[in-house]
């Protein structure tokens, strides 16, 4: 099972780590914009591969070259940001490029 990354003080340390991203209503936001929607959507190809090797999938929109991410885990009752969360935003930024 995911370790639950409480809300406060070490969440605010995990997040200082990742660039851009931010927990809002108990889930990690993301932006990303790239040149065009084909990068767009390459990404996001990058990103489903790992993300099933992993068995943990974002929540994600994409319109032309815009992708917002959500990031949570659904296997903890409630849904809350987990070290898979992280794991996978630091493997989503790194696929960047």
């Amino acid at each position: 099972m995911p370790h639950v990354i409480p809300t406060g003080h070490e969440l605010d340390q995990a997040l200082t780590k990742l660039s851009g991203w931010r927990h809002e209503s108990g889930k990690l936001h993301k932006e990303y914009v790239f040149a065009d929607f084909v990068a767009a959507f390459g990404w996001m190809t990058k990103v489903a591969l790992v993300a099933e090797t992993m068995g943990h999938h974002p929540e994600w929109f994409n319109v032309y070259r815009t992708v917002r991410v959500a990031l949570c885990t659904h296997d903890v009752d409630p849904p809350q940001v987990t070290s898979t969360d992280l794991e996978l935003a630091r493997r989503m930024d790194g696929l960047v490029g």
